[in-house]
C-alpha cells in the first residue's frame, strides 16, 4: 500500500517560544556555530518551508534552541487513497437518486379542455 509522507517545519515557532522575532537576530548565532547564511537565506529558512537543508543546519538549529530534530520537524504519514473505479460500491456518504427517489413529473392541463 501507498502512503503518503509530509512534513511540518516549525523553526518560527521555536524562534517565537525563545523570544526571537526577528530573523536577523539568528544569523549571529548561526555564525557561531560555523553556518554562514545570507540574510536572504535565513529569511526563506524561517518563513518558508525547506525542500533540502544540510545536516549540519539541523545541528545547529538543534543547539541554538536547545531541542531535537522532531522538534523542528513533525511528520505525518497516511495510507493514500485508492483510485476509485468502475463497478465498485458508492461511498457512504453518497445517496443513490434512484428513480424511487425523485418526485414524478407533474403534468399540467387546462381546465378549457
Amino acid at each position: 500500500m501507498r502512503r503518503t509522507v509530509d512534513y511540518t517545519w516549525r523553526l518560527a515557532e521555536l524562534m517565537a517560544a525563545r523570544g526571537l522575532h526577528s530573523t536577523t537576530d539568528l544569523i549571529p548565532l548561526l555564525a557561531e556555530r560555523g553556518v554562514e547564511l545570507s540574510r536572504p537565506q535565513v529569511y526563506r529558512l524561517v518563513n518558508q518551508r525547506p525542500e533540502r537543508v544540510s545536516l549540519q543546519f539541523i545541528a545547529a538549529i538543534c543547539d541554538i534552541f536547545g531541542c531535537g530534530p522532531e522538534d523542528l520537524i513533525t511528520v505525518t504519514a497516511a495510507d493514500a487513497r485508492k483510485s476509485k473505479t468502475a463497478g465498485t460500491a458508492p461511498a457512504l456518504n453518497v445517496v443513490d437518486l434512484n428513480r424511487t427517489a425523485r418526485p414524478r413529473r407533474a403534468r399540467v392541463i387546462d381546465d378549457d379542455d
